[in-house]
């Protein structure tokens, strides 16, 4: 059994007062209806008024697909950390950690997560590790006609802004009478 995998995205929020309704979770089943997200894993944590901490984790993988996503991740760590023997060892441990895990990447028992502890009453942080399930054609079509990944990057609206600041700074600086 293999696993074809698109461009996979980690995302992370967090809530001030949170008031989860259940418009993400309709939002997430509506993408995955559509084959066009797949969430990998996700991890919720909420810390109550309180100070209680209560975490929430879901998937869209099944163990099998789990463990596969978990050998994929660890091959390639592995890979870029001692070659084609890294490869070999780290998807056995990634496949294995992900199994441990009850088939889910985020472990928020581990002490990495740790700062999730650190986040004020009353507000939660969101992880979402998605799969982009819409852009294995696309990817596959490119392949298919000698195409290969160069680069990415995601252009966030703060991203656009924040080169309109840039521009507005050089051009400023540009009519700015030059000192003797």
């Amino acid at each position: 059994m293999t696993i074809d995998i698109g461009p996979v995205q980690l995302i992370v929020y967090g809530f001030d007062q949170p008031k989860f309704g259940g418009g993400i979770a309709a939002e997430l089943n509506r993408l995955r209806d559509l084959e066009l997200l797949r969430v990998i894993d996700a991890l919720v944590v909420y810390k109550n008024p309180d100070g209680e901490v209560v975490n929430i984790q879901m998937t869209d993988l099944n163990p099998d697909q789990a463990e596969q996503f978990g050998a994929i991740l660890g091959g390639l760590i592995g890979l870029g950390m001692a070659g084609e023997e890294g490869m070999k060892a780290g998807a056995t441990a990634g496949a294995e950690k992900v199994e441990e895990q009850g088939g889910h990447v985020f472990d928020p028992d581990n002490e990495m997560w740790d700062v999730l502890d650190d986040i004020p009453a009353d507000t939660a942080a969101a992880l979402l590790l998605v799969e982009h399930r819409w852009a294995i054609p696309l990817r596959d079509a490119i392949l298919e006609e000698g195409g290969m990944a160069i680069g990415d990057i995601w252009v966030h609206p703060r991203d656009l802004i924040a080169a309109g600041l840039i521009a507005a700074e050089a051009v400023e600086d540009s009519t700015m009478p030059k000192a003797a």
